[in-house]
């Protein structure tokens, strides 16, 4: 294990699993290993789990940002996953497929690819495929089904059948649960009771086929034709693809409770250890929809095509995600939504005035400019502080000098907010739903600044009501020169 920590500030993050800050050291000298809990593809993601890839990129932007050569794994879950946290029930996937009449590869295809979708808009590096950086290395689950089955054998001493399928017995191991502070054996309390398990908080490994069902995704095993618990792929996926143990494992604050404590089970019979199989546990907390709308089975619900159809650039909410702490609530609002977008704008414009002034030199010389990267970098090393670091790109954005931009650029390098690229057409909030063009618009506004210019406010106005008969607000004096919106 090196000691030696990255330069510039140390790197502290809060580990779950101690529910303390610590220094990451890296257990290979000079990388940085990351698994990611990522999306179970049986629907489109809503806004709140997107909420779990932008923190896991800014980790994963930060690691790199110090230098250290990154591999970084997120799941995508197409198989094995229930529609609760039951042991017996129907498989996500397997549901979708039979309510949409098909196949269960079409359905984890189509929702994959939404997937990915939102990756690139919310700028999340990766996965590895045309117009994407390579920062992440997506696995997919099925592709993985003979490890697990290998895995399980195993581990079979830890485990015991029933006519369900294969059980781990949670007893086996040392301080089960302890991620999640389970005071009790009834502490994994969102389990249903399975008859015949031994404990309460003892889980699947392997569900057969119910006699007389056949399912779209199944595999013979040892145990029977049927298909993985899906705790077992992600234990499978980070120990074949990181090894054991590597560095760190994200995931939604749902997952401390029942998913991770069970990886962690199967970590510790598969290594013969009471090592969790990662050194760090970090958890974004989750974010607060008050109308009820962010869950998936009330139906309609918030994905981020919502937002960009209503107008909203999608790194309006990737800045909304990044003006809270990781660990703290996220409440929700469009009116938040609405000053995420107006901040967004404002960095935007100040990072392009600054840009036109920028040199080629690569190096920041400004003294002020320096002790704001330096505050910066300890901003992000305080357990990756993006609410405070967004203040200091501000202040940046502020100087005049030529190498303004290239701090900013540095810095946007964790944020991820392209501050360097926008363009100020993509930034107006402009519904889909919205009947008049652009060039409309424009040439209304256009007759409205000649009649101003000749104090004809009375064509002034009648022309700005026209427009706001459409939904269009003029802005006249808005700072950002940017004059116009739709509502």
């Amino acid at each position: 294990m090196s000691d030696d920590p990255a330069p510039g500030a140390p790197l502290r993050l809060f580990n779950s699993l101690t529910r303390q800050l610590e220094e990451f050291r890296p257990i290979h000298p000079g990388e940085a290993r990351v698994y990611t809990c990522g999306p179970t593809v049986y629907n489109y993601p809503h806004i709140g789990n997107m909420r779990a890839y932008v923190f896991a990129d800014v980790l994963g932007r930060t690691l790199s940002w110090k230098g250290y050569k990154l591999t970084h794994v997120i799941n995508i879950t197409d198989v094995g996953h229930l529609t609760d946290d039951a042991d017996a029930g129907e498989d996500k996937l397997e549901k979708a497929a039979a309510e949409n009449a098909q196949s269960i590869w079409d359905i984890a295809r189509h929702y994959t690819e939404a997937y990915w979708s939102d990756v690139k808009a919310l700028n999340i590096r990766g996965p590895m495929k045309a117009g994407m950086p390579e920062a992440a290395h997506w696995s997919i689950a099925t592709d993985y089904v003979p490890a697990m089955i290998e895995f399980a054998k195993s581990i079979e001493a830890h485990c015991y059948e029933l006519p369900g399928g294969l059980y781990f017995d949670t007893s086996t191991v040392a301080d089960y649960g302890r991620l999640a502070r389970a005071a009790t054996e009834d502490g994994e309390g969102r389990i249903d009771a399975v008859e015949g398990k031994r404990h309460a908080a003892d889980f699947a490994i392997w569900r057969k086929t119910p006699p007389g069902e056949t399912r779209q995704m199944e595999w013979d095993s040892p145990w029977g034709r049927g298909a993985p618990g899906w705790h077992l792929e992600c234990s499978v996926m980070s120990g074949q693809l990181l090894g054991f143990p590597f560095d760190i494992h994200t995931g939604g604050i749902d997952h401390r409770e029942i998913h991770h404590p069970n990886e962690i089970a199967q970590n510790q019979a598969f290594c013969h250890s009471e090592a969790s199989g990662a050194n760090i546990w970090m958890h974004n907390n989750f974010l607060v929809e008050r109308s009820g709308k962010m869950s998936k089975s009330a139906g309609e619900f918030l994905r981020l095509q919502l937002l960009i159809d209503r107008g909203y650039h999608p790194l309006a909410y990737r800045l909304m995600c990044l003006q809270a702490h990781y660990r703290s609530e996220l409440e929700f609002s469009w009116e938040g939504l609405q000053a995420a977008h107006v901040r967004l704008r404002r960095l935007a414009k100040a990072a392009a005035n600054v840009h036109q002034l920028a040199k080629s030199d690569v190096q920041v010389h400004d003294p002020r400019l320096v002790e704001i990267l330096a505050k910066f970098d300890e901003a992000i090393g305080d357990d990756l502080n993006t609410a405070v670091a967004i203040t200091l790109i501000e202040k940046a954005t502020a100087f005049k000098t030529d190498d303004a931009s290239t701090a900013i650029a540095t810095m946007d390098q964790i944020l991820g907010l392209k501050l360097l690229d926008l363009e100020r057409d993509n930034l107006r909030i402009r519904p889909k739903s919205a009947q008049i063009s652009e060039a409309e618009i424009q040439s209304v506004l256009s007759r409205r600044l000649t009649a101003r210019a000749a104090k004809d406010f009375a064509t002034s106005d009648r022309l700005r009501d026209e427009l706001a008969a459409q939904g269009v607000e003029v802005m006249d004096g808005d700072p950002l020169g940017w004059d116009w919106k739709l509502g």
